[in-house]
């Protein structure tokens, strides 16, 4: 099997397609196929962004013809390091090999990995679903730094939520006892008061106004300059990052900025999460990212959950990775959930953040960092 790892172009397109419906009647999950174009429609690389998607495939040339055995998707972005300095890191994602349903090119998935490391020796992973999964499996084994990024939710309709949060719902005994709670209010009386709870413990701080905006403009800058000492290793979220992550095009976005009177103290992008069996019929709001000054994590957290619960979602969900961003969602009312959600660092990398834990508790890394954006957050 001869395999050559190359850029994805235009005229591999028809050979995708034949690699994606092998995926699909082999059982594989309908989602999980290679991207269709060559040309990215997320991100696609031009001369005057910093922030680009590349994709490259595994190309079979045996004696049976050429076939698309795999392929990866490379995201190049700026990222402020602990020394201070700026450097143009990768991130790997939506590996996907052949070997998934065939043995027989199980290699694939380990070349993928190798080339990409090759083409970015700074690289990292995020998602990937939990520590059993395949790649994190991989990564473990080349002794990657990893941790996971902690998960956040919040309730706003408890009701809602006990008869569709699918996930605790897997016992009989379960069920009965969250429905008879929704039947009889106990679960929003529970929710009001563990509301009211966090309402008093919270952190005291002055009201401050929402302003939803269709771009981020020159006080996202100054943010920037002021907030960036609050992260010891974060993407840069400098006034170009965000016009380049969260254009007005991105409609299913919803963009504010926090002030408090004419100056404003931080920002956040809120939206939809796409529908997920293990939630239901609940909607799902995500606090995608998020930015603040010092000091004012917390009303930032309270103005996008204000934002989420005025457009009528049943529960918010977020991952946060600096330790007082998720403190500050904490005393916003949120709780802290199992994350799969895990942050993994080459070895390279990890070399640039050392020591690795004492870092790790100031990283600012979000679902916007991922793969998610634009729609799959």
């Amino acid at each position: 099997m001869p395999l050559t790892i190359q850029p994805y172009r235009p005229e591999h397109e028809p050979a995708v397609a034949d690699f994606n419906q092998r995926l699909r009647v082999a059982g594989e999950d309908e989602n999980m196929v290679f991207y269709r174009y060559a040309e990215p429609r997320w991100l696609p690389h031009t001369a005057n962004s910093r922030i680009y998607n590349e994709f490259f495939i595994a190309i079979d040339s045996g004696p049976g013809g050429t076939k698309v055995r795999g392929g990866y998707a490379l995201k190049t972005q700026d990222f402020l390091f602990p020394d201070g300095q700026v450097r143009s890191i990768g991130y790997y994602h939506h590996p996907l090999s052949e070997g998934i349903v065939n043995k027989a090119h199980a290699i694939v998935g380990t070349l993928l990995l190798r080339d990409a490391m090759q083409r970015a020796p700074l690289i990292y992973c995020l998602g990937m679903g939990g520590y059993d999964r395949p790649l994190p499996q991989m990564l473990i084994r080349l002794g990657w730094a990893r941790c996971l990024v902690p998960f956040f939710f919040r309730v706003l309709n408890p009701t809602k939520f006990l008869r569709q949060m699918q996930t605790l719902r897997q016992s009989t005994q379960r069920r009965i006892a969250m429905d008879v709670a929704a039947f009889t209010g106990a679960g929003w009386v529970g929710a009001k008061l563990f509301q009211t709870y966090r309402a008093l413990t919270a952190p005291p701080a002055a009201e401050a106004g929402i302003h939803e905006v269709t771009t981020f403009e020159a006080t996202s800058q100054l943010l920037w300059e002021e907030a960036k000492q609050t992260c010891s290793f974060t993407a840069v979220r400098d006034r170009e990052a965000l016009q380049v992550l969260y254009p007005p095009s991105e409609t299913h976005l919803t963009r504010i900025e926090i002030k408090r009177g004419s100056s404003a103290i931080g920002w956040a992008v809120v939206g939809e999460r796409r529908k997920d069996v293990k939630y239901g019929n609940l909607r799902l709001g995500s606090v995608v990212d998020c930015w603040a000054l010092p000091g004012e994590f917390f009303s930032v957290v309270r103005a996008a959950t204000a934002t989420l619960k005025r457009q009528g979602f049943d529960l918010i969900l977020t991952n946060q990775s600096h330790q007082e961003w998720g403190n500050a969602f904490k005393a916003a009312g949120y709780l802290s959930g199992p994350s799969n959600f895990l942050f993994a660092s080459s070895k390279k990398l990890a070399e640039l953040l050392a020591p690795f834990d004492p870092t790790r508790a100031r990283m600012h890394l979000t679902r916007a960092d991922g793969d998610g954006l634009p729609r799959n957050f």
